[in-house]
């Protein structure tokens, strides 16, 4: 049996899945009310997970590893790990929101891996001694997954300034500081800058206190992993290089990637900003978590160079 030809009909398929439910979701916002869309949007992103999941389990099995050795089986399971969250996130919020904006980073994921990759790097490669470990498969993966929540609650930021259009909105939190469900959420005005429109329509604070909320839940799932997965990358390099931290470029971004969230979920916590300025942090965040996964691989080798391609 051909399997290299099953696991390219199974990306394929993935692809043509999230090329459609994109379709969907970005007519579903434009036309509310057809609902039945938001329903088969949930069920082709569902398929698009199994497919991945198929996929990634092809390579485990018949390689007798867990298939996150290089660049393109990473990529694979970020678009898995993209739609895990989706998944998970979209049913206890019940948002449109996350889907919308999930799918377009998870369609260019696995077009990035499928159309853009030399076919030499999609090929399986024995391990390298450094990566047989079991600690491949806890490290990487919890990374994977924070990466995944990060970038959807950095992205729901992002949307968040642009519908304030730069305008500084502060967030005022009434009630239960400790927990974003019971957070009632005021809009008022920033004394200290002038802002030329008066205040908000009652809609559009609707959509603003939904796409905060939903953006600092989101972050507050990837955050604990991205720590997670630090520590636990950190004892793995004591196993293998004989050292907890060497600042190697991607060791370094990581950590420059767990301070922006940290001082995010730290301004949030203690209410010292609000609004616009967490948002604009999170937005940083997002540029960081892509440096930490792509970009250190494109512009300069270190001792996590598995993936490099230039």
């Amino acid at each position: 049996m051909n399997w290299t030809v099953i696991e390219n009909n199974l990306i394929n398929l993935s692809f043509a899945a999230l090329f459609i439910t994109l379709i969907l979701y970005w007519l579903n916002l434009a036309f509310p009310n057809l609902t039945k869309n938001i329903i088969i949007c949930k069920l082709l992103t569902i398929f698009t997970n199994l497919c991945l999941s198929i996929f990634l389990s092809l390579r485990w099995i018949n390689h007798g590893y867990f298939p996150l050795s290089n660049l393109y089986e990473s990529l694979i399971f970020l678009t898995w790990s993209l739609t895990t969250v989706h998944l998970i996130i979209e049913q206890k919020s019940k948002s449109k929101l996350v889907g919308s904006i999930s799918t377009p980073v998870a369609l260019f994921t696995i077009a990035f891996a499928s159309l853009t990759l030399p076919i030499d790097m999609k090929k399986a490669e024995p391990l390298v001694p450094a990566l047989k470990s079991n600690w491949l498969m806890m490290h990487v993966s919890i990374m994977m997954l924070s990466y995944a929540a990060l970038i959807l609650g950095s992205l729901l930021s992002i949307l968040f300034l642009i519908i304030t259009k730069g305008k500084n909105v502060n967030l005022k939190n009434i009630g239960d500081k400790s927990h974003p469900k019971s957070v009632t959420l005021a809009y008022q005005r920033d004394q200290t800058l002038k802002i030329n429109n008066s205040l908000l329509s009652i809609n559009r604070m609707n959509l603003l206190q939904s796409v905060d909320n939903l953006s600092y839940r989101i972050i507050g799932l990837g955050f604990p992993l991205l720590t997670i997965g630090i520590i636990s990358g950190a004892v793995w390099a004591n196993e293998a290089w004989g050292s907890y931290w060497s600042w190697d470029p991607k060791e370094t971004w990581a950590l420059i990637t767990w301070l922006v969230y940290a001082a995010y979920l730290h301004s949030r916590l203690t209410q010292s900003w609000r609004g616009q300025k967490p948002a604009i942090l999170a937005s940083l965040g997002f540029i960081t978590v892509w440096i930490c996964y792509l970009g250190v691989n494109f512009l300069g080798k270190g001792l996590h160079s598995y993936g490099w391609i230039l």
